[in-house]
């Protein structure tokens, strides 16, 4: 019985994130009535509040599900990249390439930051990429590719300006002008962190 119960449960909280993630990806969290997320879902309201204090905290649970996948796709990306610095340069890249999804300008890079609150939001985004980038410069580091450092802090510098960049592309009017921009200067700072290789 405990474990029926359980099912039920996970399958509850599943149909509500379900349907809140693709509400929220394509209309925005504020123009999105709980009642419309209930129904899409299948549930009661009842059922809603039984797991959610507020609409808010599913929203959040939509972020940390959208933010989960976001980073097991990038890491998924570095782990099969033939070398570090490689799959720093394709990191970069498919982080851009995510961010111009819908669901991610949507709900991560627009709705969030003003419903979570920055250092919410900021919390999440550290606790989901914070530790692919430490791990990945360590390497970096431990093979010669980056110049011994504190790699804590890098891996908080660089995260800040891939989200500062998110943030230009996802409000700029001409976005795939911005992307190109912003790629271009990422590279170039991402080259400049890179050792060159040993001569000979």
């Amino acid at each position: 019985m405990r474990r029926s119960q359980h099912d039920r449960s996970s399958s509850t909280r599943s149909a509500l994130t379900t349907a809140a993630r693709a509400l929220f990806a394509a209309r925005g969290y504020h123009a999105v009535p709980a009642d419309e997320i209930v129904r899409a879902a299948g549930v009661t309201r009842g059922a809603l509040y039984h797991h959610y204090a507020d609409k808010q905290a599913l929203f959040r649970d939509v972020v940390i599900e959208v933010e989960t996948e976001f980073t097991a796709e990038i890491t998924t990306l570095l782990d099969n990249a033939p070398d570090v610095a490689t799959g720093l340069i394709s990191g970069l890249k498919a982080f851009l390439d995510i961010c111009d999804r819908q669901e991610m300008r949507r709900i991560i890079l627009i709705d969030a930051p003003a419903v979570l609150g920055w250092a919410d939001w900021r919390a999440i985004e550290a606790e989901h990429g914070l530790g692919v980038l430490v791990e990945t410069l360590t390497r970096a580091v431990d093979e010669g590719l980056i110049l011994p450092q504190p790699v804590d802090v890098l891996a908080r510098l660089i995260l800040s300006a891939l989200i500062e960049a998110a943030l230009v592309i996802a409000s700029a009017d001409d976005p795939a002008q911005a992307r190109a921009d912003a790629e271009h200067s990422l590279g170039l700072w991402f080259a400049g962190i890179l050792t060159p290789p040993p001569e000979g």
